[in-house]
C-alpha cells in the first residue's frame, strides 16, 4: 500500500469520526433548544409602534415626493446592476480579475479573496451596494421625530451587519479556507463552541468571549489583600490591607455598579486600580454586590440606598472610628450616590466629606444609545420579563450590552468561534464582561422608569425613603471622571448631569477611551491621556474648547485632590475590629456566586 492510499485511509477515517461527532452534537443542541425559555417577543424587536410611524413616513414620502423615493430605488439598482454587468462581461471575456472595488476599506474583508476571487468580490460588492441602498433609503425618510429616526437607524443597521457575508460559512473565505486545511475539524469545533454556548444559556445563543476556564477570581484576577468585614442580604463590605504606615485619617468607600463585578478595579496586580489607591496611603473598602435571585423581586432602589449605600457609610465610620468618609460612584452605582447624597443632604447628614463620580449619568434628558432601548415597547417587555423572573436576567443585559457593539462583540467572535472552531481567548477584561449578574426586578423598573425614562432626579424630584430629592441637592465638594468615547454614559451628557448639581467645589475630567478602559487607566501604562480645563463646569462645548490635554492618566490628578479630602497622616489600619470581625478573605464570597434565571 502506498502512502498516498494510506492517506487517504486516514482522512476517510477522520471525515467519519467527525460525522458521527456532528450527529452527537446536533442531538445535544437540539435537546437543548427543547428546553429554551419561554421567548418574550417584545424583547426580541422594536414593537408596532415603530414600524407604524416608519411606514406612515414613508407613504407621505411617495405620496408627496415620489420622484426621491424613485430616485433612490433607481440609484440602488442601478448600482446593483452596472456591477452584475460588469462582473458578467469581464467572466464572459476569460478574465478571472473582478471589476474594480471603489468603496472604502473594510476590515471584515481583510482576506485577498474578496478583492482578487470574482465569486466573493461580486458578494461583498453586492452587499455593500445593498448595505448602501439601505442607509440611503432610512437617510431619506423625512417626519419622523428624533428618537424614532435613531431607533430606524440602529435596527436598520442590526439587519445590514447581520446580512454581512461573513457571518455564513458559504460566503467567508476564511471558514472555508480552514475547513479544508483541517478537513472539516474547525467546523466540528465549531459546532461543539455553538452547542456549549446554546446549553449554557439554556437554549438561547450568548457568545462566549472568553476562556472561562482561564481566570478563577480570588486566583489570579482580583487577588489584591484584603478582608469581608461585613455582611448584609445586599452587599459584602471589604476593607483592603495597607500597603503603607501611615494613611489618610478619612477612609474611603467605592460603589461599583452590580450590574457586573466589582474586581473590574482589580483584574490584576499591575492595572488594578484597588492595588493603585491602597499604595497611595488611602483606607479602602470595596463594596461587593449580592447577585440576586428570584427571593429578591421587591427589592428597589430605597432599598439599596438604605441597606446599601446608608448602612455601608455607617459601618465604615464604625471601622474607622471616623466621622465623615469620602465616596466613589462607578455609573450605575454613581447615579445611586447622588440620590444618597441628595437625601442625606435633606436630612442635614454631614457623613460624606466628598463624591467621586466615575461615568455616571445623573440628567437623563438625552439617553445616548440606549435610547433605542428605553421606549415604552422594551420597557414594558422588561417589566414583564422582571414579574416573571423576579429579576431582570443577566442574559437580557449582556445581550443588550452585546448588540450596541454588534460587530465586535456579537458577529467577530461567532465567526471565529463557529466557524473557524477557535477558542475563545485568555482576556480576562473579556472574562469579567461575561460574568455579568441579574437586577432585582423592582429595583430594575424603578432605574428605567423612573430616572432613565422620566428623568425625575434631574427634573421634578425623585422619592428616596419618602423624600423628593434632585440633582441640585448634592452639594459635597465632587470631581467626577467621563470619557471620551463612553457609548454607556456618553460624556455630554455626565457633564450635563453634574453642571446641575448644587455644589461650590466641581471638578471635571474627561478622560481619553471608553466607559472601562478610560476609568481603568493606570499611570505606568502612559497609554490614555485626560483632559481637565478652566472653563465653568456649564457648558460642554466651551468646557472642551477650552480645555488642555495632559499625556498619561487622571489617577494621579485624582490622588492629589482627594488627599486634601482627606485629612491628616494616622497609623495604618487593619482590616476590621472587635465588633467586625473578618467573615472571609477578599474578594469575598459573594462575587463568585453564579445565579442562573
Amino acid at each position: 500500500m502506498t502512502t498516498e492510499d494510506e492517506n487517504k485511509i486516514a482522512a476517510s477515517q477522520k471525515m467519519q469520526e467527525n460525522l458521527a461527532r456532528i450527529e452527537q452534537l446536533t442531538e445535544r443542541m437540539v435537546d437543548a433548544i427543547a428546553h429554551k425559555r419561554p421567548m418574550n417577543p417584545a424583547l426580541e424587536g422594536p414593537g408596532a409602534d415603530l414600524y407604524l410611524s416608519s411606514s406612515a413616513a414613508l407613504m407621505k414620502e411617495w405620496l408627496e415626493k415620489p420622484s426621491k423615493i424613485l430616485e433612490a430605488q433607481v440609484s440602488y439598482w442601478g448600482q446593483a446592476m452596472k456591477h452584475y454587468m460588469e462582473a458578467q462581461e469581464a467572466l464572459s471575456a476569460g478574465k478571472i480579475a473582478p471589476p474594480e472595488n471603489p468603496g472604502p476599506a473594510d476590515p471584515r474583508f481583510k482576506n485577498p479573496l474578496w478583492d482578487s476571487h470574482p465569486y466573493f468580490n461580486f458578494i461583498k460588492q453586492q452587499y455593500q451596494i445593498a448595505a448602501k441602498g439601505v442607509q440611503d433609503a432610512v437617510d431619506a425618510i423625512d417626519d419622523l421625530d428624533s428618537v424614532d429616526r435613531q431607533r430606524l437607524e440602529y435596527f436598520s443597521r442590526q439587519i445590514i451587519d447581520l446580512m454581512s457575508p461573513t457571518n455564513f460559512l458559504a460566503t467567508n473565505p476564511d471558514a472555508l479556507e480552514k475547513a479544508i486545511e483541517t478537513e472539516g475539524e474547525s467546523l466540528v469545533k465549531g459546532l461543539e463552541n455553538l452547542v456549549r454556548d446554546i446549553e449554557a444559556n439554556r437554549g438561547d445563543l450568548l457568545v462566549t468571549l472568553a476562556d472561562k476556564d482561564a481566570f478563577s477570581v480570588g486566583e489570579n484576577i482580583g487577588t489584591a489583600e484584603g478582608s469581608v468585614v461585613y455582611r448584609n442580604r445586599l452587599f459584602e463590605l471589604i476593607q483592603y490591607k495597607p500597603t503603607t504606615e501611615k494613611v489618610h485619617k478619612t477612609p474611603l468607600i467605592i460603589f461599583p455598579p452590580w450590574i457586573n463585578r466589582f474586581y473590574i478595579m482589580d483584574l490584576k496586580p499591575q492595572n488594578s486600580l484597588i492595588r493603585w489607591i491602597v499604595d497611595q496611603g488611602f483606607t479602602l473598602f470595596v463594596v461587593s454586590w449580592k447577585n440576586p435571585d428570584f427571593s429578591y423581586a421587591d427589592v428597589g432602589l430605597d432599598d439599596y440606598v438604605e441597606e446599601g449605600y446608608l448602612t455601608a457609610i455607617e459601618q465604615v465610620k464604625q471601622i474607622t472610628g471616623e466621622k465623615k468618609v469620602n465616596a466613589v460612584g462607578y455609573c450605575i452605582a454613581g447615579t445611586t450616590l447622588s440620590l444618597t447624597l441628595a437625601l442625606l443632604n435633606k436630612r442635614k447628614d454631614k457623613s460624606i466629606n466628598s463624591a467621586t463620580f466615575f461615568t455616571t449619568l445623573t440628567d437623563f434628558s438625552d439617553q445616548g444609545e440606549f435610547a433605542v432601548f428605553l421606549q415604552d415597547d422594551f420597557v414594558d417587555g422588561i417589566e414583564r420579563q422582571c414579574k416573571a423572573d423576579g429579576v431582570l436576567s443577566s442574559y437580557f443585559m449582556s445581550r443588550t450590552f452585546s448588540f450596541l457593539r454588534s460587530r465586535d462583540l456579537i458577529y467577530q467572535p461567532a465567526i471565529r468561534s463557529y466557524m473557524m472552531g477557535e477558542a475563545p481567548p485568555a482576556f480576562d477584561l473579556l472574562f469579567w464582561n461575561g460574568d455579568s449578574t441579574n437586577l432585582p426586578g423592582k429595583m430594575a423598573i424603578d432605574y428605567l422608569r423612573g430616572l432613565c425614562q422620566k428623568n425625575r432626579f434631574a427634573g421634578d424630584g425623585f422619592e428616596v425613603l419618602g423624600e423628593t430629592v434632585q440633582v441640585s441637592e448634592v452639594k459635597v465638594p465632587l470631581m467626577a471622571i467621563a470619557c471620551e468615547t463612553d457609548h454607556i454614559a456618553p460624556w455630554v451628557a455626565s457633564f450635563n448631569g453634574i453642571a446641575k448639581m448644587g455644589s461650590k467645589e466641581k471638578t471635571f475630567i474627561l478622560s481619553e477611551s471608553g466607559h472601562i478602559a478610560g476609568i481603568v487607566n493606570p499611570p505606568s501604562k502612559k497609554k490614555y491621556g485626560h483632559y481637565t480645563s478652566t472653563a465653568p463646569i456649564a457648558n460642554p462645548a466651551q468646557w472642551k474648547a477650552e480645555a488642555t490635554f495632559h499625556e498619561g492618566s487622571w489617577w494621579p490628578r485624582w490622588s492629589e485632590w482627594l488627599a486634601k479630602k482627606s485629612g491628616a497622616m494616622v497609623p495604618a489600619r487593619a482590616p476590621g475590629d472587635a465588633e467586625h470581625p473578618v467573615l472571609a478573605d477578599a474578594p469575598g464570597t459573594y462575587v463568585k456566586e453564579i445565579v442562573q434565571i
